[in-house]
């Protein structure tokens, strides 16, 4: 009995041995205190969900007298100036909020997300998330021209912020709790819990990662069973069922995917250049929401499917409800539409309005293909559904979750290789024109260049005055003259700037200087500043692989 003891118990130390330290990494990570705040976040997401999908819907009510998403019959019968009261009167409350909360805020969305998880955003504050979050439904809610995803993700996440800074969380673990805000809010608004983890994982995270994944599962899971047991287990869009024609489509589907580009690129060009036009007005920041609303409001005028979210409308691209020339029109006004009311500082996303401009573009391809090839072209209302996906996969730079989306938004996955294909080109093509996604465009004009990888990225955030050695007590501060010597650094300084610095002056160590005084503070020696520098790669790419 001894011999078998004696056995089992080698058997137990092997075991122990091999399990312990991914035991001891799992600890590290604090992944269990992760899994149990995922599901606080989960709840909070999908409470968060059905709230601004109400207070939309209620400020809606205010206006055209439905809650309802779809609301074109009922505002048919309001009288012409009602149209344009609508976003005029929503423009001037965003504007009265604007200048009493502060004339340089702004709406939160997806970027402001990307932005706190690479460094702290004061944007992301809980006050400036209500606030902000207020702003969209506002917007949204008299008829401006945006989506619901950004604001309800910018929301979660500053609620999910809110709830870790309680507890004591490593950087990697506060990184995967704002993605779980993110995974839960999409989860919540558009009935996705799929695509919801894998939006978290390719644009927040910007890596896959197991450790990530299971908290992310558990609150977009979480949140999707609590929009549904309030709005119903049923997709965004009721879509017949489809097969496709002919593989002789493939062509067709690939040329959709060129179109797009094409369309996504200008609907970004379009948001870039209103907003630089904006920055750039001489006008109080308190009339520009209003001059919006109103811009919105005339072009409502000869065509009412550009104002809200949008769903209607494209539900009726995907129906095969439009003919060929309302859908190009709604091309051009519906960017029009969302340039102005997002460039006028009213609040909203672009996820809806490229849903929106991917169906029509789509549908009317679908259109022209099916009177030329009658015979091996699909229904026009399958290409209203791939460009959809095409569209907005090009416009957010998330082809992955985009293409699982539109399966979950529609309940189809018949079309999955036509769909693939478009997204793929389409992307492909976005990315080689704009050189980035449209958030990362956002975040571009704050000075912020994440798609250059890790490496740029720390090396501009980390500054001297991080890393430097003060002064020891009772040293003799060395003389210095700025006049006289290059060999020197200011504490805010970049990395990037003091490699260089150590570069060029071939020293081992420089004189940091008050960033305001020019009085000396203390060292900054090569050996710190490159052993910094590499610390920060190896814990990103520890996080991105563990």
């Amino acid at each position: 009995m001894s011999r078998r003891h004696g056995r089992i118990h080698q058997i137990n130390m092997v075991i122990y041995r091999w399990v312990r330290p991914h035991i001891d990494i799992f600890l590290s990570l604090q992944q269990p205190k992760v899994w149990i705040l995922a599901i606080i976040a989960g709840i909070a997401g999908g409470i968060l969900g059905i709230l601004f999908r109400q207070l939309i819907g209620l400020f809606q009510y205010l206006w055209v007298g439905t809650n309802s998403e779809r609301f074109l019959l009922m505002l048919s019968t309001l009288p012409w100036w009602a149209v344009i009261a609508g976003p005029l009167f929503g423009g001037l409350l965003v504007g009265t909020i604007l200048h009493f909360w502060h004339p340089s805020a702004r709406a939160g969305g997806v970027a402001d997300v990307i932005e706190a998880r690479a460094h702290s955003s004061k944007n992301l504050e809980l006050k400036n998330a209500t606030i902000g979050t207020l702003i969209s439904a506002i917007t949204l809610g008299f008829g401006g021209s945006a989506g619901r995803e950004g604001p309800i993700v910018f929301y979660a996440a500053a609620v999910s912020r809110a709830l870790f800074r309680f507890f004591e969380l490593p950087p990697s673990a506060r990184r995967t709790m704002l993605a779980c805000g993110v995974a839960a809010a999409i989860s919540s608004s558009f009935n996705a819990p799929i695509a919801g983890v894998l939006f978290a994982h390719e644009v927040i995270l910007a890596h896959f990662a197991m450790s990530a994944f299971v908290p992310l599962v558990v609150a977009a899971v979480t949140a999707a069973v609590i929009s549904r047991m309030w709005f119903g287990d049923v997709p965004a869009f009721f879509v017949p069922d489809f097969t496709l024609t002919s593989f002789w489509e493939v062509p067709a589907f690939a040329l959709l995917g060129v179109v797009c580009a094409l369309v996504a690129i200008l609907f970004q060009s379009a948001i870039i250049g209103t907003d630089w036009m904006s920055r750039h007005m001489k006008l109080p920041i308190f009339m520009r929401p209003v001059l919006g609303g109103f811009l919105v409001g005339l072009i409502a005028l000869a065509f009412p499917q550009v104002l809200g979210v949008g769903y209607e409308a494209t539900d009726r691209a995907i129906t095969g409800e439009m003919d060929l020339w309302l859908m190009l029109a709604l091309i051009i006004a519906k960017t029009m539409a969302t340039a102005i009311t997002l460039g006028s500082r009213m609040g909203g996303g672009v996820f809806s309005p490229a849903l929106y401009l991917g169906a029509m573009t789509g549908g009317a391809f679908g259109i022209m293909a099916l009177s030329v090839f009658p015979d091996r072209v699909s229904d026009s209302a399958l290409y209203a559904i791939i460009g959809m996906g095409a569209v907005a996969a090009a416009v957010l730079g998330a082809p992955i979750s985009t293409t699982v989306m539109i399966f979950e938004l529609t309940g189809g996955f018949a079309f999955s290789i036509a769909l693939l294909i478009a997204v793929s080109i389409s992307t492909g093509l976005s990315q080689l024109a704009m050189g980035r996604s449209f958030f990362y465009w956002q975040l571009f004009t704050r000075g912020i260049m994440l798609e250059e990888g890790p490496h740029q990225y720390y090396a501009r955030q980390i500054r001297v005055r991080d890393i430097m050695a003060p002064f020891a007590k009772g040293e003799e501060l060395p003389h210095f003259d700025i006049t006289s010597s290059k060999a020197w650094l200011r504490t805010n300084d970049t990395l990037e700037t003091a490699l260089r610095a150590f570069d060029s002056s071939g020293k081992s160590r420089l004189i940091v200087l008050d960033g305001h005084k020019h009085k000396p503070v203390g060292w900054l020696y090569h050996v710190d500043a490159l052993s910094n520098y590499n610390k920060a790669l190896v814990n990103q790419s520890r996080e991105e692989h563990i």
